[in-house]
Parts: C-alpha cells; sequence; structure tokens
C-alpha cells in the first residue's frame, strides 16, 4: 500500500511515501506556501500523484500527550485534507520529530538555505517511518 507522510507546517509542509510494500520511507518534497487551502490543495495534488491510498499526517502533541493549538490546526488540516482527497487520513503523534531530523541534519552537515529546504521532508519521512514501523512491530493493520 501506498501511503503518504505529511508534516505540515505554517509556510512549509513535508511529504514524503512509503515503497509499495510499506518498508521503507523515502522524502519526497516540501510544498513551500502559507494559504492554508492552497497547503491543502498542493498536498492533495502531490497525494495524488504519488498514488497515495492512506496519508499519515504528523499530529504535535504537547509533551505531557495533550492537544494544543498547533496539534488543533494540524487535525483541521487531516480533516480537510481527507475530504478533499476521498483517502482515509489519520494523525500520528510526531513528538519531537524536527528536533531529530535537526540532528539527520547535522550528521551529514547540512546547514543554512538548504536546510531549510529539506528539513521539513525530512520530519515527514520520520513520521511516516514511525507509523510503518509501529504496523509492523504491533502486527496492527493499515
Amino acid at each position: 500500500m501506498r501511503i503518504m507522510g505529511v508534516d505540515y507546517g505554517d509556510a512549509r509542509t513535508g511529504i514524503a511515501v512509503c515503497d509499495k510494500s510499506g518498508l521503507l520511507a523515502s522524502p519526497v518534497c516540501v510544498i513551500s506556501q502559507k494559504a492554508f487551502q492552497r497547503i491543502i490543495d498542493e498536498t492533495a495534488a502531490k497525494a495524488a500523484e504519488l498514488g497515495a491510498e492512506l496519508i499519515v499526517v504528523g499530529c504535535p502533541k504537547n509533551m505531557n500527550g495533550t492537544l494544543g493549538p498547533r496539534a488543533e490546526k494540524s487535525r483541521l488540516f487531516a480533516d480537510k485534507l481527507g475530504e478533499l482527497t476521498g483517502l482515509p487520513v489519520k494523525l500520528w503523534d510526531e513528538r519531537c520529530t524536527t528536533l531529530s531530523a535537526g540532528v539527520y541534519m547535522d550528521m551529514t552537515e547540512t546547514h543554512g538555505k538548504k536546510r531549510r529546504k529539506v528539513i521539513d521532508a525530512a520530519a515527514a519521512t520520520i513520521i511516516l517511518q514511525d507509523y510503518l514501523d509501529f504496523l509492523r512491530n504491533t502486527g496492527s493493520a493499515v
């Protein structure tokens, strides 16, 4: 099953996709857009282009597990994306994924403008890979 991962952001939204076997997530692109509806439209177009059958959107919960304003905005984004695409959209806990992506960027010595261009796609990849690993480790169905 082709699954697309999304790290939704106000200015940049990272996109990742997995292979058809659902083993490995890979970065695809970053959508640089600030208008909420345009981000949804461009993300939906990317899902169609990639042949996504399911979309996993990162939900930035607070460290204590509660949902703050940012998580609520991600939930609204996921709801609107699901309505537009007709695809199932799941929210996935993304606490610390951007921090983890930053660590990877440091390891590869990716800095400055180049880092800003790819860090959100890296975060989307981490979100999606965490989801895929959860499915594999728990034997859960998609």
